[in-house]
């Protein structure tokens, strides 16, 4: 009887659950461990007073990467969760105006006429070329493991070469004019953690993603899909540890030989960290680290965020589930997140009330919101500058919305720059892991397999392919069959 080799993953996020379930599948003994008491790493849930908030991820792009995971299993979506396509998507709030994103190209291209005549004909255009782009990205690009940059290099990346050096705010402005449009166009890439002036148009495929395929709801929340992925994970045989934190990586004569926790080793044959990457090299000895201190220090990471979790005593009107306030200036915040990291003059904000679609999300007659400021990893984080700026955009929502609600709040959490750092070890506290620019794209990023230390495996949102939920799945398949091609 051949015994199956093992395979240690650390972290149970989106990327470790993924590779679980393609490992165990392959037919590797897997032991996914979590520093949490609960799985999801930054996906995890907060329930209190009958709401449930999202901790984490709150938006579901992308439906045909979830299904393909599933699928992968001989399973769908449906058998874990109930999908919703939203309508509208959502809305964005200007100082003098509010632009609704339907749920078709047809009301989305009315509404763009709404504000520039003649801009729908270029928004067909250019949505068209996203299209392209997504299916080339998808089909061609995402789906290979970063190892060399030939795997860029395709008949149809060939013929778009020049998208790579063009910046998606380059091709915004040249089609549209009025700053609403370019500030709607170029929001999506936000996910990617870079300006759009710095994000190669290839990227356009995020608008595709947007407009194209729409913007959904798992009902009950984005953890919904944890639970999914984890029930399957166990169905295939995975064992699940939580409130277990890995204190080192075990190596012997240059190979991956286990894991260190309370002080006992668990061996292994092969270790996955899904934990952020630099902290899961913190783990090694020092001459088994990839990567230096000035390495990450001079990477462009992608924003932290500071978050408030909202229960409110009653029904809020004029919102959407999904809500993005603009009112006011989208070059200046963005310059204050990347170019002079400081705490934003006035913040751009986001607030979600998955209540509004979804009546489990909280108590009858009440309201569930998760607001969101994206903020530069790093910086000083203390409850007077929580609450200063919960106060900056309470007022902002009640202004735009034409509402009175402090005296309806029931409780409010709050999540930013030190929870990031304790709770998921989180390099300098960043909430989405290291941009997608043009020098960090594809095999410049750092690798799914450690050069230094064989048996040694990396996934997750600080390696290939990038930020995002879909791309963390993606990643754990990736390394899953780096892995597997070791057996």
């Amino acid at each position: 009887m051949i015994m199956s080799k093992k395979v240690a993953i650390i972290g149970s996020g989106f990327s470790s659950l993924s590779a679980a379930c393609y490992l165990a599948k392959a037919g590797f003994e897997v032991d996914v461990y979590e520093k949490n008491k609960t799985v999801g790493g930054r996906a995890r849930q907060l329930v209190r007073d009958g709401f449930t908030f999202d901790i984490g991820p709150s938006w579901y792009w992308m439906p045909d990467i979830f299904e393909r995971f599933f699928n992968d299993f001989g399973k769908s979506t449906s058998d874990y969760y109930q999908l919703d396509k939203l309508s509208p998507a959502y809305k964005i709030f200007f100082s003098d105006d509010v632009i609704t994103i339907g749920d078709s190209m047809d009301k989305i291209c009315e509404e763009f006429e709404r504000i520039e005549p003649g801009s729908s004909a270029h928004l067909r255009k250019f949505i068209a070329k996203a299209q392209e782009n997504y299916d080339i990205a998808i089909n061609k690009i995402v789906y290979r493991p970063g190892i060399s940059p030939f795997e860029l290099v395709t008949v149809d990346t060939a013929m778009r070469v020049d998208q790579f050096f063009k910046t998606i705010s380059g091709q915004v402005r040249k089609q549209f004019k009025n700053p609403k449009l370019i500030a709607t166009l170029e929001f999506p890439v936000l996910f990617l953690g870079a300006k759009p002036s710095k994000t190669p148009s290839f990227y356009s495929f995020m608008n595709f993603a947007d407009f194209g395929l729409g913007t959904w709801h798992p009902k009950g929340g984005m953890y919904k899909i944890i639970e999914g992925m984890k029930a399957l994970a166990e169905e295939l045989g995975v064992q699940i540890h939580t409130g277990h934190a890995v204190e080192k990586i075990k190596v012997a004569n240059g190979k991956a030989e286990g894991i260190v926790m309370n002080q006992q080793q668990i061996e292994a044959d092969f270790v996955l960290s899904g934990a952020d990457y630099h902290h899961s090299e913190t783990l090694l000895d020092p001459q088994y680290r990839q990567y230096s201190e000035s390495y990450w220090d001079n990477k462009t990471f992608a924003p932290s965020s500071l978050l408030f979790y909202v229960g409110f005593d009653k029904k809020l009107k004029n919102i959407e589930h999904h809500n993005l306030f603009f009112d006011t200036d989208f070059e200046r915040h963005a310059e204050e997140i990347y170019d002079d990291p400081q705490w934003p003059t006035e913040p751009l904000f986001y607030v979600n009330f998955p209540s509004v679609t979804d009546a489990t999300m909280a108590p009858e007659d009440c309201e569930t919101g998760f607001f969101l400021v994206p903020i530069a990893p790093d910086l000083e984080d203390n409850e007077a500058l929580r609450e200063q700026y919960f106060d900056v955009i309470i007022n902002r929502l009640e202004a735009r919305t034409d509402q009175q609600l402090k005296n309806n709040i029931i409780f409010k959490e709050s999540f930013c720059v030190n929870d990031f750092k304790e709770q998921y070890n989180s390099y300098k506290g960043n909430a989405y892991g290291m941009a997608n620019t043009l020098l960090q794209t594809a095999f410049l990023r750092p690798g799914l397999k450690s050069k230094k230390v064989k048996d040694l495996f990396f996934t997750g949102q600080l390696t290939v392919p990038g930020p995002g939920v879909p791309p963390s799945l993606i990643s754990g398949k990736l390394v899953s069959e780096l892995i597997s091609q070791q057996k």
